[in-house]
């Protein structure tokens, strides 16, 4: 600000040089002190460009700086807030506001903020040089400027209402982009590809005519900021031609009053333009704290706990309730359940009963509402989540996979070296159809993995879980891509491998039940019953009529 305010004082002084020049050499026909002034005039010009050269050296750096650590503040809080957020917030608007709103705030921290305030006093300082060179020519441009204000003021408020409406629009716009491409393969399937682009064309429209309504607005403006500073100058050639027809103002202060005038014309001009960047870097900074001020609940402890060396992956659910945030109906209603260290327990339930959100508390994906999950006795909210979630492996029924290579993919979240992702890929039968990949364990496997087959997303996934040699191990239902035998070789190769390791599986298929060491039926948020496949199949009517539920070859089996 410092090196702007002082190069456009520069830029001001040459308009009270030149007076000097016209009033005296000119006028008096003396060139006597001409060199000097002309010398001065090129020196205020050149101090100009070299405080504006160094405005752009000194800023360059700071407001990329601040844009770089918004986005990585923001980028970090998405990491720590709980899933249920990122149930509810379109990607779209989150990336929207990651890329976009960002750099908005940077051009505003490297440019618009600076002149704003730099311009104003520009403007204030020139309107008293002119009030010093003539007070009737001063009066004259102050009662232009001033009308000038109170428009611009009044434009950019509706030019903050429909800025933000633009930003929103922008980020469902994106929203519909995104998942154009990531769902290439179903809408083409189902021949959904027109009825998108409707609605992508729709949106599409939406957006422009807000833009349009910016423009219309930012038209009007700049309407009123060409012609009332017009007719300042016009009110001040009147006077100043009276006035030096009448001997009371010399020419060389008309010239040196046209001059400054001139000048601050940008200023004047620009303030509507930077109180629309303002206005739109404010819409820009609520919608970054709209994301930054969401809380997050998953926190880490203050003082952490450690587990007991070794860890024996006792696993406990003690009363356990869990409502949603801002929910008051609880999907957990007092879960207790006590999984034995390298025991196997079987979740099943109908849709909706809370398998998902059980398996969600384990690695503190969410936390409890009420009641406890402990490791080994040590609540799972005094661990440090590092170390949890070097303990606890999870895999997910809808496998994501990441635009890298196999090894990246499979030693996610862990060191693992090759040897150890490759036994991890043998657990989970993966290896034969990994190497047969063009680079093996180097290929790049594409976003979301769809260069594969769900079977085999779903192996890496798999073996992804227990590459890290985790203690206690959460499969929400993994295995449902595979066919019925690749999963008997892989739960058999779990079981083989991983012999003492606990494991929580969501099941819904019939054959993964069997090879649990026991079944936990969940009804309506709490366990109804427990016990062996065997006993709860003998004696349990509505276990019964589960089972009878899913796939008849399963059950037959």
């Amino acid at each position: 600000m410092t090196a702007t305010l002082l190069a456009m004082l520069s830029g001001l002084g040459i308009p009270l040089a030149t007076q000097r020049i016209v009033d005296g050499p000119i006028a008096q026909r003396d060139l006597g002190p001409l060199p000097w002034l002309i010398g001065l005039v090129l020196l205020l010009g050149l101090a100009e460009a070299g405080l504006f050269y160094a405005r752009r050296k000194l800023i360059a750096r700071p407001a990329a700086e601040v844009e770089a650590r918004m986005r990585e503040d923001m980028y970090d809080h998405l990491q720590r807030l709980q899933v249920s957020f990122h149930d509810r917030w379109q990607s779209g608007q989150l990336l929207s506001r990651a890329t976009t709103d960002l750099t908005t705030v940077r051009r505003f921290t490297a440019f618009a903020l600076i002149f704003l305030v730099v311009n104003t006093l520009i403007v204030l300082t020139g309107l008293g040089v002119l009030f010093w060179l003539s007070p009737v020519l001063g009066a004259v441009a102050l009662a232009c400027t001033l009308p000038l204000v109170v428009l611009s003021y009044l434009f950019e408020s509706r030019f903050k209402i429909v800025a933000r409406r633009a930003q929103d629009q922008s980020g469902d716009l994106t929203t519909v982009v995104e998942e154009s491409v990531l769902g290439i393969r179903v809408l083409k399937a189902f021949g959904r590809g027109p009825h998108l682009t409707k609605r992508f064309l729709r949106l599409a429209r939406e957006l422009r005519d807000t833009e349009l309504a910016k423009v219309r607005i930012f038209a009007l403006l700049w309407a009123v900021l060409i012609v009332l500073p017009e007719l300042g100058i016009a009110g001040q050639l009147a006077f100043g031609a009276l006035g030096i027809s009448a001997g009371t103002i010399t020419t060389g202060t008309v010239v040196a009053a046209l001059a400054v005038s001139a000048y601050v014309r940008w200023p004047i001009d620009s303030i509507g333009w930077l109180l629309a960047e303002m206005n739109q870097t404010a819409s820009a900074v609520e919608r970054f704290y709209e994301v930054m001020d969401e809380p997050v609940t998953v926190t880490p402890p203050v003082a952490p706990s450690a587990l007991p060396s070794p860890v024996r992956g006792h696993v406990r659910f003690e009363d356990v309730r869990f409502a949603h945030p801002g929910s008051d109906e609880e999907v957990l209603r007092g879960v207790d359940l006590d999984i034995r260290p390298g025991e196997t327990l079987a979740l099943v339930g109908a849709t909706g009963s809370g398998k998902t959100t059980v398996t969600a508390l384990v690695p503190r994906l969410a936390d409890v509402t009420g009641g406890r999950v402990t490791i080994d006795g040590v609540d799972v909210r005094d661990l440090d989540l590092g170390e949890l979630r070097r303990v606890v492996g999870t895999a997910f029924e809808e496998p994501i996979l990441f635009s890298a290579s196999v090894t990246e993919n499979v030693a996610l979240g862990n060191q693992a070296d090759e040897s150890r992702v490759r036994e991890a890929l043998t657990v989970a039968k993966a290896e034969d159809f990994v190497d047969a990949l063009p680079w093996g364990l180097d290929t790049r496997i594409g976003e979301q993995g769809l260069s594969l087959s769900g079977g085999q997303r779903q192996r890496l996934a798999l073996a992804r879980a227990v590459a890290g040699h985790p203690a206690v191990l959460v499969l929400d239902d993994p295995l449902s891509a595979l066919d019925v035998h690749t999963e008997a070789e892989v739960e058999a190769a779990l079981r083989r491998v991983l012999k003492g390791v606990t494991a929580l599986v969501v099941a819904h298929r019939p054959s993964t039940v069997q090879l649990a060491d026991r079944v936990a039926m969940l009804v309506d948020g709490r366990v109804a019953a427990i016990g062996t496949h065997r006993e709860l199949l003998a004696h349990n009517e509505e276990y019964q009529q589960l089972l009878s539920s899913l796939d008849d070859e399963e059950v037959a089996a």
